[in-house]
């Protein structure tokens, strides 16, 4: 809906602005064009999800058997339990602070999700390959058999075949994917808007976005302050360092591609070569604290909205599901909430219903802050990792 090589963000935002001005201002008729469009893609993206997670994870778990060792294990161990900490943190002030904006009263405009909403012309159902447990079962059965097996009882032609998938996933979610995420996000929006609740749920989300950046940024001072007081380094030294990362990370949308100058970063903060070679490539990968931060915050001002239980009962299960799920997302622009739609059944949200669609237009508006939290806590995770690494040495 905008200039191919625009960053994703600016487009969803010009998509949502789009929406709501069709919804509010152009003939139903024109708008179930878009909303087909917007179906068609829906369709392809419940398809695509199982293939995804099958390359994605397979790819990850194999990938983890190479190499470092005990290093791999603390770095993989301390990356989960980062998540963790996060999502438990996230839901725990979701869960005092909503309710203060996300009232009763506020709460009666907003309906089911689906009711008032306009039709498809035309609904055109790609029935996956395989549902999404049975991805994620194969792709673990797969990926742990070619890391215990590759180099000894089999070769590397199992391997490089999921590699090869896993890039033609990859092409897929660039090609397909993410440049018509914004016109499937505006079909939502028309929707929200054709429903009368688009203005009710942004004036609940943008105090949501406070909250998630502050949450962003206070997981990144603590994280350097820890990573300080283990390296015995000054933590406001680590953190200046990391600013041209953060900043790097929050125009790109990618932990991939911010790579080369978050490896600048781990230099300047004194990261010996053998880690941050290690370190930041892995981490790009299976860290995604900003991220996590995001999804769980949205997920619970969401079943809070809906009138949904969101208690620990309900939400730990799922932080404990979405630690492992960000761990094998791709570091591509919004990968992560790609990758976390299918786990959402955890709490009762089908990956394909209208709320999905508002979770993930609501994820992407603020993919830029989560990704530069993702990256600049792959530098906390290294000085921590990379302390371990001299310990070991001198020893």
């Amino acid at each position: 809906m905008t200039g191919k090589n625009s960053g994703l963000a600016p487009r969803l935002i010009i998509s949502i602005i789009a929406g709501i001005i069709f919804g509010l201002y152009v003939p139903a008729g024109f708008n179930r064009v878009i909303i087909t469009m917007s179906s068609f893609f829906g369709s392809f993206l419940k398809f695509i999800t199982p293939l995804m997670i099958l390359a994605f994870v397979t790819m990850g778990i194999a990938d983890l058997s190479q190499g470092a060792g005990k290093l791999l294990a603390a770095t993989a161990g301390i990356s989960y339990g980062s998540m963790l900490m996060v999502g438990a943190c996230a839901y725990i002030v979701a869960a005092a602070l909503f309710p203060h904006f996300i009232t009763p009263s506020l709460l009666e405009n907003i309906g089911n999700p689906e009711v008032g909403m306009l039709t498809s012309y035309l609904d055109l159902p790609i029935p996956p390959l395989l549902d999404v447990m049975s991805a994620v079962v194969f792709a673990f059965v797969l990926g742990l058999c070619i890391s215990s097996m590759r180099g000894r009882e089999i070769h590397d032609a199992v391997y490089d075949v999921c590699d090869e998938f896993s890039q033609i996933v990859n092409m897929v979610l660039h090609t397909v994917i993410i440049p018509f995420m914004p016109l499937y996000i505006c079909g939502t929006v028309i929707n929200m808007t054709v429903s009368g609740q688009v203005f009710v749920i942004f004036n609940i989300f943008w105090k949501v976005f406070v909250t998630i950046i502050t949450l962003q940024l206070a997981y990144l001072v603590f994280a350097f302050t820890v990573g300080g007081l283990i390296s015995k380094k000054n933590p406001v030294f680590l953190m200046k360092n990391q600013i041209s990362g953060y900043l790097s990370a929050a125009g790109t949308q990618s932990s991939a591609a911010a790579i080369p100058v978050n490896l600048e970063c781990a230099d300047a903060m004194g990261i010996s070569r053998e880690i941050r070679n290690f370190t930041i490539p892995l981490c790009s990968n299976i860290h995604m604290p900003g991220s996590m931060i995001t999804i769980t915050s949205c997920v619970t001002a969401v079943m809070m909205m809906y009138k949904m239980p969101y208690d620990a009962g309900v939400m730990v299960p799922l932080i404990l599901t979405l630690g492992v799920t960000m761990m094998a997302s791709p570091g591509v622009p919004s990968g992560s909430i790609i990758t976390a739609l299918p786990f959402l059944a955890v709490v009762g949200i089908p990956s394909d219903g209208a709320i999905a669609s508002l979770l993930t237009a609501l994820y992407i508006t603020q993919d830029s802050f989560g990704t530069a939290c993702n990256v600049s806590g792959d530098n906390a995770v290294s000085v921590v990792i990379d302390t371990i690494y001299r310990k070991r040495v001198k020893e």
